[in-house]
């Protein structure tokens, strides 16, 4: 009965508007005075899991992203991929989506990528007539592809929570993260057809020379997914001396070769940085002291028990988890929802034969999906504020990408575990 008057608690706060630590921390008041539980006995617990080397490549690909964002990274990759596709009917909203791609791959961060490629590419899609609630709404759904391509942060806490190796994690998202490009991309050409205004770029007759200037423009950022990724899979770095590589890296070429950050912003984009890790390392602390409780109360063992009796039907029990984990995400970002339904939900799709590495992936589409699915959605009303876009504009399209997009996604990955576990096996060997 106090679990179930905590979880009305949590979702009560939620839906107030309270911040995620203050949620969670108002539930463990309620639990310390009402539950019986000395909740100061959890506390330890919290601080021995976050001592963590690995929990390290979070905060520091935070300020990556801050950094790149602020850097004007991401403006050549668009000039660049605007000169193959930018002369074509949807090439681009088609580069909208490659470039979140690309910068979710260097950031791993949802929102550094939609702030930074909707403030870019926003003003080029008005120029163009793109329709504005389709074009905000393509945006921000592509931003989640950062939870998708590697290296992704939310993928490093849930290798981290669920003891499992972070590279398999990294590469169990890539094909659903190509499959949901592939599709967002195409559900946005069916609905471009009945705009037939739009401002096409016109061809670039001599390509080379125009494609050689790009290029050399544009090599320093697309190094940084090179060096990232190539460091972590050629097992010449771990995720975390990646993370700092990155800041290190981001630096120099933010102010000496983009000149989007002189020092006097660099430390103010540090002091915003730093200001976004001590929020979100407070989330996890407290989102990890009430994981702890769920645990101690056995409430993974109690709604097995609870999905069991209603169906031991596999396909039922993996739909009852995808439901579960899509309110879970409505109601928080994606870490807080990660790291409680790691410990909620594993044990179940274990026991109906699913591997961890594939739930990673799982997991990863159904919070991305419902971080932009109404009411809630957070990255939609940022996206709002991004692009400057009334949000009831982005409510439809956002509707018909999640129909077209995310659910498709979400059901390829979750029926067809060779998706998600075909390169971890390949590459790394892991049956």
């Amino acid at each position: 009965m106090i679990i179930a008057g905590s979880v009305i608690l949590l979702c009560a706060l939620l839906l107030l508007g309270l911040t995620v630590p203050l949620a969670f921390g108002g539930v463990m008041i309620f639990l310390a005075f009402l539950g019986g539980h000395d909740v100061t006995g959890f506390l330890p617990t919290g601080h021995w899991k976050m001592n963590s080397l690995v929990i390290l490549a979070i905060p520091l690909f935070i300020l990556a992203g801050a950094i790149m964002e602020r850097g004007k990274i991401a403006a050549p990759l668009v000039n660049l991929a605007e000169l193959f596709i930018g002369h074509i009917r949807g090439g681009l909203s088609t580069t909208a989506v490659i470039a979140s791609g690309i910068f979710g791959s260097i950031t791993g961060s949802a929102n550094a990528t939609l702030t930074c490629i909707g403030s870019v590419m926003m003003p080029h899609l008005r120029r163009a007539n793109y329709p504005e609630g389709l074009s905000a709404a393509l945006i921000a759904n592509a931003s989640l592809l950062g939870l998708l391509i590697p290296p992704s942060a939310s993928q490093i806490l849930y290798a981290w929570v669920a003891q499992q190796s972070v590279l398999a994690c990294f590469l169990a998202t890539v094909v659903p993260g190509v499959i949901l490009i592939v599709l967002l991309c195409v559900t946005n050409q069916f609905m471009l057809r009945k705009y037939k205004d739009l401002n096409l770029q016109p061809k670039v007759e001599s390509l080379g020379p125009e494609l050689a200037k790009r290029s050399r423009r544009a090599v320093p950022a697309l190094f940084m997914p090179v060096i990232i990724l190539g460091g972590i899979y050629g097992g010449i770095m771990t995720p975390t001396e990646a993370a700092g590589v990155a800041v290190i890296y981001a630096v120099p070429i933010a102010i000496y070769v983009y000149r989007g950050l002189t020092w006097k912003t660099f430390f103010q984009t540090m002091r915003q940085g730093g200001v976004t890790v001590g929020v979100v390392m407070v989330m996890i602390f407290m989102v990890l002291i009430v994981s702890r409780l769920l645990i101690f109360e056995d409430i993974p063992g109690i709604a097995q028990d609870l999905v069991y009796s209603i169906s031991d039907n596999p396909i039922v029990i993996l739909l009852m988890v995808n439901v579960v984990m899509i309110l879970i995400g409505m109601l928080m970002d994606d870490i807080s929802g990660l790291l409680l339904s790691t410990p909620l939900l594993l044990p179940i799709v274990q026991s109906v034969g699913m591997d961890p590495i594939h739930f990673s992936a799982v997991l990863a589409v159904n919070l991305g999906m419902a971080n932009v699915t109404p009411p809630t959605a957070p990255l939609l009303y940022l996206g709002a504020r991004v692009t400057n876009t009334p949000v009831s504009k982005m409510l439809k399209p956002t509707l018909m990408f999640i129909l077209f997009a995310w659910l498709p996604t979400l059901m390829l990955t979750t029926f067809l575990p060779e998706l998600s576990l075909y390169l971890p096996h390949l590459l790394l060997g892991i049956r």
